[in-house]
């Protein structure tokens, strides 16, 4: 179970990967679908703060759950954390801390400021904007459902649904499909946009740690 998180954050990191421009013969994408995506974009960029929580699932190809796992994410800036039962990421905007329960462990990183940084932002933001083709497949009941097929075949996975809340303008949840034939699903619940996060929440204290070993690997 322990597994779980890093598989999601495995595939998430799919997204961003070197920027690649669409081939000939690819098609072009949707320019609805675009328009409702930089909308959902634009307004996650005015919050100044946000908490969420949110769920990860994996199933495969036959529906059949192989983990899921359930967990809190703070951001702010550049800033965030993301709580999970038996791990516990911090990034100060420059650093990322990573602490590993089970292994004892705190695994210390550079936050790289490239385009290619994985971060929790992205996920709400325009991660789609030069890696992917999409296409708006339904706007129904409220749902509006978005397709998104990368442009670089090499990548794990050959399909990403996303579901947004025509209403709020905001990113219900996130299914990749894998090329193996597993589904990771983030979905989010009770975003809380007006929350004053303090920078004090985000900041990585060893002390409340005992007993585990700090890899520096910056």
């Amino acid at each position: 179970m322990k597994k779980i998180l890093s598989a999601a954050v495995f595939m998430l990191s799919m997204f961003f990967t070197v920027n690649a421009q669409a081939p000939k013969g690819m098609g072009n994408s949707d320019p609805e679908a675009k328009k409702i995506l930089d909308a959902v974009s634009a307004k996650f960029k005015t919050y100044k703060s946000v908490q969420s929580n949110f769920s990860l699932k994996i199933e495969n190809a036959a529906n059949k759950l192989l983990g899921n796992k359930t967990g809190t994410v703070y951001m702010k800036g550049t800033k965030y954390r993301i709580k999970v039962a038996g791990q516990d990421i911090f990034c100060d905007g420059s650093n990322i801390w990573t602490v590993d329960a089970a292994a004892k462990e705190i695994t210390l990183t550079k936050l790289d400021p490239s385009n290619n940084t994985i971060t929790p932002q992205k996920l709400f933001t325009n991660f789609y904007d030069k890696d992917f083709l999409y296409k708006l497949n339904s706007d129904a009941k409220g749902i509006q459902e978005i397709e998104l097929t990368p442009i670089d075949k090499t990548k794990l996975f050959h399909k990403v649904i996303v579901f947004i809340n025509k209403a709020a303008k905001t990113i219900t949840s996130t299914k990749v499909f894998e090329k193996a034939g597993n589904r990771y699903t983030y979905t989010v619940s009770g975003m809380n946009t007006t929350s004053n996060l303090t920078d004090a929440t985000f900041l990585f204290n060893q002390k409340n740690y005992p007993g585990m070993e700090l890899v520096d690997l910056r």
